[in-house]
């Protein structure tokens, strides 16, 4: 059966934050294209839930769908009352919550992180929210280890995401959790949006858009994604844009939230972990074809990243009818 989520709507939510899981879960597939998730929408009480726009949603699940979930999602809401004035529950959302099964996976998007610390999911545990309600969150729950760096944080059972568009980079990084970077991406080219942006990308970019007439470090990132391969400098991205190194080290990080360095490792983690699921390549090859060099130095930065071994991670997210490869 397929892993089932429910998406918990709250009075004035947003609607962009609540198509998400339904748009990055649906979309996700096996190689014979069918469902490997079911989303299910419900609310408090069903019926019209009110958004922070100037339309309702008809929700036509109560609470009792909590009890059914596998994964269950909580989106933000500009309307969370005591939870977000006293950190306290109300009533009907505690009994609403209370169905919820032990040992299900709980999902926060932006501010719905405020209603799993209030119901104490969250003390003594990492967690992100939107960088403008951080202070504000820590301050309500001094318990949760309030983290208002990241795009999202993966504690296992319960993750929590930064502001909007964040929730696509969480749910994307469930899917791949689950299931694999290619399923992840075919989910993302569906969707139009980067296949990854780790968690710990800054949420906050100084930057994100260069101002007008200056250079960017578009073509360097580009160039470095078709030479993943071979060995690249940080000089030899600063070469490619015109720049000394300092100026260009300062210039990415503005734009992209990392250093180079972090990001060029990422991008060759996402190539090797592709060549694992969808190739017969030995692992020694993909360490070389993702610029790793040696097997050794893949299964360390594999493991730093993941927390598997390259051979590990082929058998768990091993598609299509390729075969068994040397490790």
């Amino acid at each position: 059966m397929p892993h089932r989520v429910v998406v918990l709507a709250l009075p004035g939510l947003l609607p962009f934050e609540l198509g998400i899981p339904h748009r990055i879960f649906g979309r996700a597939k096996d190689a014979r294209g069918r469902p490997l998730y079911e989303i299910v929408t419900c609310a408090v009480t069903a019926g019209p839930v009110p958004t922070d726009a100037d339309f309702a949603v008809h929700v036509a699940h109560g609470p009792e769908a909590l009890a059914t979930a596998d994964t269950v999602v909580v989106p933000a809401s500009y309307e969370l009352g005591p939870v977000y004035e006293e950190g306290r529950l109300t009533p009907e959302l505690a009994a609403a919550l209370d169905r919820i099964r032990p040992g299900t996976r709980l999902v926060a998007i932006c501010t719905g992180g405020y209603v799993l610390a209030a119901a104490g999911h969250l003390d003594g545990r990492p967690a992100t929210t939107h960088w403008s309600s951080a202070d504000h969150f820590q301050r309500l729950f001094p318990t949760v280890r309030v983290d208002a760096d990241v795009l999202f944080v993966d504690d296992g059972d319960v993750l929590t995401s930064a502001g909007v568009a964040a929730g696509l980079d969480l749910c994307l990084h469930i899917v791949r959790r689950d299931h694999g970077a290619a399923v992840a991406n075919d989910v993302a080219r569906r969707t139009v949006v980067p296949p990854h942006r780790d968690g710990g990308q800054a949420q906050y970019i100084a930057r994100p858009v260069p101002e007008a007439g200056t250079h960017t470090t578009t073509a360097a990132r580009a160039w470095a994604l078709a030479h993943l391969h071979e060995p690249i400098q940080l000089r030899d991205l600063a070469e490619r844009e015109a720049m000394s190194v300092r100026t260009f080290t300062r210039r990415f990080r503005d734009e992209a939230g990392v250093s180079p360095g972090q990001w060029l490792t990422r991008q060759r983690i996402e190539r090797a972990r592709h060549l694992l699921e969808t190739s017969d390549l030995p692992v020694d090859r993909v360490a070389q074809d993702s610029g790793f060099g040696t097997a050794q130095s893949l299964r360390v930065h594999l493991m730093a990243a993941i927390g598997v071994t390259p051979t590990a991670y082929r058998r768990t997210f091993r598609t299509g009818s390729a075969g068994s490869a040397a490790s």
